[in-house]
């Protein structure tokens, strides 16, 4: 520490550590500090401290000539001590720089890190912290994109597959051992393989920014595997790194490159709404001792305890101009420095929160809407929090999709068998345009899933009624409890033959009515292989086999069916259309009709029938209202789709509108045959026809797509 450095008085902006070729310069905001000590650390753990002089703007800086990319830097920041006030600066502890673009290292969880003394919550903690925190590290910016272009997918011709960095490739052989479970694994061709030959648009990356594992789950000898506990909001997660010191940059580009190169989007999973830091008992690892004011929402009449409205114990301050400045420059970061196409936002309301209520006016839908360059990506919300009035699926501005809990919540009643759930069936399927369309957002603003991280699997879904959560530790209080599933007569594995076909039927019904709705499908990833987590439906903490996808045991006939849906829906833009349905003749026919078995249309009695657990939808796909981009007219075939819910089977009659005759595309109970489901095929190899008013026996709990292909008449 007797070391001189030489410093020169650098710059305010930007902010964090900026290598320029020839050296770094350092610039941290702090409006509540009386004195910053910028902390070099060295490969021994030893410091050498270079007091910031320059302040502009609360902006403290300085620019070292020398300093280049893998230096190891901290912050010690001297100011007022006094919690009750919610000020808690102390010199004591090392600080990540919260504009750091790579971390080296993890918490320890030693006492130092805490801000109080063990049992004495109201003391001060002078216990040097440094040793036992990461670093900040300085980056080289320089990387060689080649001709890397966005692939701007239409969302309308998005396909989203939500997947985690290591749990996707850490067990698969494919991929070199030493890439398993990191950027260069997702990046390996292997891996980019199974997504192009899957048919999906993009990647919905769990949280890469870098995170804590809680100390509560160390304690317990288990990790935050989800990663939903983000400390760094610029920097790639180093545990997803194969490489070095800083390497997880260099490593993320190219896996984004990758990814391009085969037309896939790489959308993030972004947790700006807490921060590792927890409550007023949490550590002091950045924010937190940096100035607590401007970074935290804090109780106004008793500022020492945070406002949670995350369940996490606290909740980013999005009412303070530089917390704001903070999430658009990460945003923006992600976008023009790592060519990320898109965001996902955790937990979402909560940034709506400028005061207390959620406002759809906040300063932070002005800046997205704004801003020239987040404007124009991916956004995605999961639209609630856990504060009061935070539930607000259909309530996010036009710019903006959302992940619709009532989709998944409506496909999983209807085909569990609960009553009453045609009419809300038939809105899911449609875009849900009791949700979006008041506000002149589209179909694409419904992120449809059956399943996503936080839950059970696709093939959990179908096996188990109750969650089975013990390897979490916590006496299986932990997770939702109402699922919505049904394991279809066992509880668990089983091998009684009856109970297994109908488990693989209910996966096809349930992707098949996931890829055939419009708006955007998200598949969780390793649905499609038949991912098991053996009932946890909360597996955020399960960093083994249990989350990790098994290779070894891919369930083949689902993956065929999954690919086959897929490219069903990529050609047929009937199930794709960008504008929702009129409901009335649009060039001689109408765009969309609803039927009951007898091949009548249905009216106000039987949607309001409180027994019905079938209907039908006639598609017209030649009243499609889209254009393709040269401005032509598209069109498409006619569809007529059958969902039979019901657990017998029910001779339906097929429409006319027409149409003299109709062929079986796709059944979800015939495919039980031989196991398989390959749509590209059923037409040609099966030839089953349906003459247009006759009658089709749909089996128990099963779909059937039926395709017009001899129309009488085209208007």
């Amino acid at each position: 520490m007797a070391e001189t450095i030489e410093a020169w008085p650098g710059r305010p902006y930007p902010l964090g550590a900026t290598y320029d070729g020839a050296g770094t310069n350092f610039s941290l905001f702090s409006e509540v500090a009386e004195g910053v000590e910028l902390c070099l650390v060295a490969d021994d753990g030893t410091e050498t401290r270079v007091a910031l002089d320059e302040v502009d703007a609360h902006c403290w800086h300085a620019y070292l000539p020398g300093a280049g990319p893998g230096q190891r830097y901290g912050y010690r920041v001297h100011g007022p001590w006094d919690p009750r006030r919610g000020l808690r600066c102390n010199p004591a502890k090392l600080l990540l720089d919260p504009y750091a673009k790579a971390v080296a290292g993890e918490v320890d969880w030693n006492p130092a890190c805490f801000g109080y003394l063990p049992g004495d919550e109201d003391s001060r903690n002078d216990l040097d912290s440094g040793p036992h925190v990461p670093k900040s590290v300085v980056h080289s910016p320089y990387f060689d994109w080649g001709t890397d272009r966005p692939p701007t997918t239409p969302l309308h011709e998005s396909v989203i597959y939500e997947t985690h960095v290591k749990g996707f490739t850490v067990r698969h052989p494919g991929i070199p051992e030493a890439l398993r479970g990191t950027y260069a694994g997702l990046g390996h061709p292997v891996a980019v393989e199974h997504l192009t030959t899957l048919g999906v648009t993009a990647v919905e990356l769990l949280p890469v920014h870098q995170f804590v594992h809680d100390a509560h789950l160390v304690e317990r000898g288990l990790r935050n595997y989800w990663g939903y506990n983000s400390i760094g909001f610029f920097a790639p997660h180093n545990g997803y790194a194969s490489g070095g010191l800083g390497e997880q940059v260099q490593e993320f580009k190219a896996m984004v490159r990758a990814l391009h190169e085969a037309g896939i989007e790489v959308i993030l999973d972004v947790v700006y709404n807490h921060t590792a830091e927890g409550n007023h008992l949490g550590p002091v690892l950045s924010f937190k001792g940096i100035d607590n004011h401007a970074y935290y929402r804090l109780v106004p009449d008793d500022p020492r305890h945070y406002y949670d409205t995350t369940g996490t114990g606290n909740s980013l301050n999005v009412g303070h101009p530089r917390s704001l400045q903070l999430i658009m420059d990460s945003l923006r970061y992600w976008v023009t420095e790592m060519h990320v196409d898109g965001f996902r936002f955790d937990l979402a309301a909560s940034l709506a929160r400028q005061f207390h209520e959620v406002d759809r006016l906040s300063a932070f839908f002005d800046l997205i809407q704004q801003d020239p360059v987040v404007s124009q990506v991916k956004l995605i919300a999961e639209p609630w929090d856990v504060g009061d009035g935070g539930y607000q699926v259909g309530n996010f501005p036009p710019v903006w999709s959302e992940w619709n809990g009532k989709f998944r919540d409506t496909v999983r009643d209807f085909w569990r068998g609960e009553p009453a759930t045609v009419p809300e069936l038939a809105s899911r399927l449609t875009g849900s345009s009791d949700l979006y369309q008041s506000d002149s957002r589209r179909p694409v603003a419904s992120i449809n899933f059956v399943t996503a991280h936080d839950g059970f699997t696709l093939s959990d879904l179908v096996s188990y009624d109750e969650k089975h959560n013990d390897a979490n530790g916590e006496d299986n209080r932990d997770g939702e409890s109402f699922n919505r599933s049904w394991n279809c007569g066992v509880e668990g594995p089983t091998e009684d033959p009856i109970v297994l076909a109908l488990r693989r039927r209910q996966q096809r019904n349930l992707l098949a009515t996931l890829f055939l709705s419009q708006g955007v499908p998200m598949l969780l990833g390793g649905d499609e292989i038949g991912r098991t987590q053996r009932g946890n439906n909360n597996a955020y903490c399960q960093d083994n086999e249990l989350s990790w996808y098994d290779w070894e045991h891919v369930d083949e006939p689902l993956l065929a069916t999954t690919r086959a849906l897929i490219a069903l829906r990529r050609a047929h833009p009937a199930f794709r259309r960008r504008r929702w349905f009129q409901g009335r003749p649009i060039r001689g026919t109408v765009d969309i009709g609803w039927y009951r078995p007898d091949g009548k249309e249905m009216d106000d009695a039987d949607w309001e029938s409180g027994f019905a657990r079938s209907v039908a939808v006639f598609l017209n796909g030649e009243a499609v209202p889209d254009r393709d981009e040269r401005g032509r007219h598209i069109t498409d075939d006619w569809f007529f789709v059958v969902l039979n819910a019901h657990d017998e089977a029910i001779d339906w009659t097929v429409p006319t509108h027409g149409v003299r005759r109709w062929e079986v595309l796709a059944d979800t109970a015939e495919a039980e045959e031989d196991g398989t489901f390959d749509l590209a095929g059923a037409r040609r190899a099966r030839g089953r026809v349906v003459h247009a008013g006759t009658t089709r026996r749909v089996g128990a709990r099963s779909c059937v797509v039926l395709v017009a292909t001899d129309l009488a008449s085209r208007r």
